[in-house]
C-alpha cells in the first residue's frame, strides 16, 4: 500500500510538473478576457503567414495551418513561456523547402514533400528534446552575431528575390539565387509579368509596410488579405491571370505518420541540424527578450525542449519545422495576452475555419501570399547592423559579408554550415594569435601598461615585462615561443623576461613541453622565464606538469610589482625614459606584422 501511495504521489508530482499543467494551477480568472481577445487578433496574423509560409518552404498552403494549430497546443502544453507564439517562420522556409525539394524529385509529389517535411519535423523536435535533456542550449552561441547578420542578410535576398515572381505572376525554375536573379530577369524581358499579378502584389507590400510604420496597432497583413480577397472577388483577377488560393481542405488535420523512404534520413538529418540550430537561436533570442519584459525567468533547457514538443505535434498532423515568432508574440503582447490560452484560442479558431468555412480564402490571390512573405524578409535583414560592423571592425564585417556571401551564392543550408564554421574559426583565430605586447611604467598611472597606448612609458634595462592575453594553449604555444624568442635575442639582451600571466586561464600539456624547452633555451643563453599573478589553478597544472623542475620556482611572483622589485634588488637597474634616438633602453615590442596583434578594425 505504502509503495502504491508513494508511487502514485511520484506520477502526480511529474504531471503537476508539466508547464501546462502548472500554467493552468496558477491561472488568474482576470486574465481571461485579455487572453480571448489576444487570440482573436492573433489568428488574424496566423492564418495568412501560416499558409505563406507553407509555400515559402514549398509545400501546399494547408499544411501551414494544420502546422500552426498543433504547433501552438504543443508548445502551449511543454512550453515554460507565458506568452511566446511559436508556428511556421520565414527564416525557416528556405531551409525546408532546400532539404525538401530536392529529394521529391520532377514528379513533384506533395504528398511525399508533406510527408518529408513532416518527418523533417520529427528529427528537429528529436535534436531538441535530446539537446534539452543533455543541457546543450550553449550550442545556440556557436553563430557569433555577425555571422548571423551576414546570414539573416543573405536570407532576406533569397525569400526576396524568390518570391518575386510569384508576386508578378510568373514561375522562375533555379536553385540558387543567382539562377533565380538570371531567370527573373530573362521572364520579365519575355514579358511574363502578369499586370494584375503586379499590381496586387506591389499594393499589398506597399499597403503593409505602411500601416506598419504610421498605424503599428492595425493589423495589416489582416487589412491587406482582406482588401485583396475582395479585390480579387469583385474584379474575377482569377480570369485575368492572377492565382488564387483556392478552396482548404475541409476540417481537423488527420494523424498521419510520415511515410519516407530510408535512403531519405541522412539528407534530412543534415537539414535538420541546421533548421534546428536556427530555431534554437531564435528561441532564446526570443525568450530572453520577452522575458525581460514580463518579468520571467529565461529557462533555456526547458523552452528548447517546448519547441520540440511543438515539432513533434505538428509532425504528426501533416506539418513541417517550427519556431518561436518574436513579431506574432509581439503582436500577442500588444492585444493584451498573459498566458498560452491566447495561443490556444488561435488554434480552436483556425479548426473553427476549417470546419466551417473552409472556401473563406478561396480567392486569395497567391501574389498576396507573397507580399506576406517578403514583407516578412524585410524585417529579418538587418542593414544598419552590418553598416556598424563596418565602422567598428572590419574583421567581423568580413565575417558577416562571408556569411552573406556564403547564403546567397551556395544556399540557405550550406549558408548556415557556413555561418557556423566562420564563428568557430574566429574564436581559433582569436586564440591562435591573442594580442600580446610590452608593459613599462607610466608616470602618474598605477601599475604597467601598454607601451602601444603609451609610448612614453618607461623601461628597465635588462627586464622585458611581456603580456600574452589569452590561454597557453596547443594553437598558440609556438606564437608565444616565437616572441619570447625574438626579445631574447633583441639588443641589448634582456635578462629577465617577466611574463605578466594573469590572462592565462591555462596551459595544456602541449605548452608546458614548448614551455620546457623554451625555458632551456634560455637559460642556456643566460636569459630568465619569470611568470607573475599567475593564477592558482594554472600554477597547480605547472607543478603537475612538472615544469618546476626546468622553470625556478623563485621565479613565480604574485605581482609584476613584486617581481620588478626582485630584479631591481638584484640588478640595482633605474627606470628610463624614452627621450629620444640613443636614449634608453630598446623598446622590445612584439612583432607587428603577425595577424591578430595591435589594435584590429
Amino acid at each position: 500500500m505504502t509503495t502504491r501511495h508513494h508511487h502514485g504521489h511520484g506520477v502526480l508530482s511529474r504531471f503537476r510538473s508539466v508547464p501546462g499543467v502548472r500554467a493552468a494551477s496558477s491561472y488568474r480568472r482576470e486574465w481571461l478576457v485579455k487572453d480571448l481577445v489576444a487570440g482573436v487578433v492573433l489568428t488574424t496574423l496566423l492564418v495568412p503567414q501560416g499558409m505563406a509560409y507553407a509555400e515559402l518552404a514549398g509545400l501546399p498552403a494547408i499544411t501551414g495551418l494544420y502546422t500552426t494549430i498543433l504547433c501552438l497546443l504543443g508548445y502551449a502544453a511543454f512550453g515554460p513561456s507565458r506568452i511566446l507564439v511559436l508556428g511556421p517562420d520565414s527564416s525557416l522556409g528556405p531551409m525546408i523547402a532546400a532539404t525538401v525539394l530536392p529529394l521529391v524529385a520532377a514528379d513533384g509529389d506533395p504528398g511525399r514533400a508533406v510527408a518529408l517535411a513532416s518527418m523533417l519535423a520529427v528529427m528537429v523536435a528529436a535534436i531538441m528534446i535530446l539537446s534539452s535533456v543533455a543541457k546543450l542550449g550553449f550550442i545556440a552561441d556557436l553563430v557569433s552575431k555577425p555571422t548571423m547578420i551576414g546570414y539573416m542578410n543573405g536570407l532576406a535576398l533569397t525569400i526576396l528575390i524568390g518570391q518575386l515572381p510569384k508576386l508578378l505572376g510568373f514561375k522562375v525554375d533555379a536553385d540558387h539565387l543567382i539562377g533565380q536573379c538570371v531567370g527573373l530577369v530573362r521572364e520579365l524581358a519575355d514579358g511574363a509579368a502578369v499586370p494584375a499579378a503586379a499590381a496586387v502584389g506591389i499594393c499589398g507590400i506597399v499597403l503593409i509596410l505602411v500601416l506598419q510604420r504610421f498605424l503599428p496597432k492595425v493589423p495589416a497583413v489582416l487589412v491587406m488579405v482582406v482588401l485583396a480577397i475582395a479585390a480579387a472577388t469583385a474584379l474575377d483577377l482569377g480570369e485575368h491571370g492572377v492565382g488564387l488560393v483556392g478552396v482548404l481542405p475541409e476540417g481537423f488535420p488527420p494523424f498521419t505518420l510520415p511515410d519516407v523512404r530510408l535512403t531519405d534520413l541522412a539528407p534530412l538529418l543534415g537539414g535538420a541540424l541546421g533548421i534546428a540550430l536556427v530555431s534554437l537561436a531564435d528561441t532564446i533570442s526570443n525568450a530572453s527578450a520577452f522575458a525581460a519584459r514580463t518579468g520571467q525567468e529565461v529557462r533555456g533547457n526547458q523552452e528548447m525542449a517546448g519547441v520540440g514538443a511543438a515539432n513533434l505535434a505538428a509532425a504528426l498532423f501533416q506539418g513541417f519545422p517550427v519556431s518561436t515568432s518574436g513579431s506574432r508574440t509581439a503582436v500577442a503582447e500588444r492585444a493584451g495576452a498573459r498566458s498560452q490560452l491566447t495561443g490556444v484560442v488561435g488554434a480552436a479558431l483556425i479548426v473553427l475555419m476549417l470546419v466551417l468555412a473552409p472556401g473563406l480564402f478561396r480567392n486569395l490571390p497567391q501574389p498576396a501570399l507573397a507580399a506576406v512573405v517578403i514583407t516578412a524578409s524585410l524585417s529579418l535583414a538587418d542593414v544598419p547592423g552590418a553598416v556598424r560592423l563596418w565602422r567598428q571592425r572590419r574583421t567581423e564585417f568580413l565575417l558577416c559579408f562571408a556569411a552573406f556571401a556564403g547564403v546567397a551564392l551556395l544556399g540557405v543550408l550550406p549558408g548556415i554550415a557556413i555561418a557556423v564554421a566562420l564563428s568557430v574559426l574566429n574564436v581559433f583565430r582569436r586564440a591562435w594569435w591573442p594580442y600580446d605586447t610590452v608593459l613599462g611604467r607610466v608616470r602618474g598611472l598605477e601599475g604597467y601598461h601598454d607601451i602601444r597606448s603609451y609610448p612614453q612609458a618607461e623601461l628597465l634595462p635588462g627586464l622585458v615585462i611581456y603580456r600574452f592575453d589569452a590561454p597557453l594553449i596547443f594553437a598558440n604555444a609556438k606564437t608565444f615561443r616565437d616572441e619570447i624568442r625574438r626579445m631574447a635575442g633583441a639588443e641589448p639582451r634582456p635578462s629577465w623576461i617577466v611574463v605578466a600571466a594573469e590572462p592565462m586561464t591555462d596551459v595544456d600539456t602541449t605548452a608546458s613541453d614548448i614551455l620546457q624547452d623554451l625555458d632551456e633555451t634560455l637559460n642556456a643563453d643566460g636569459v630568465h622565464l619569470v611568470f607573475a599573478e599567475l593564477k592558482d589553478p594554472v600554477r597547480r597544472k605547472i607543478e603537475r606538469y612538472e615544469l618546476t623542475r626546468t622553470i625556478d620556482p623563485a621565479h613565480f611572483f604574485p605581482t609584476v610589482e613584486a617581481a620588478v622589485a626582485a630584479f631591481r634588488r638584484r640588478t640595482g637597474a633605474q627606470w628610463a625614459s624614452p627621450t629620444g634616438p640613443g636614449e634608453g633602453p630598446a623598446r622590445p615590442g612584439p612583432g607587428s606584422a603577425r595577424p591578430g596583434t595591435g589594435d584590429e578594425r
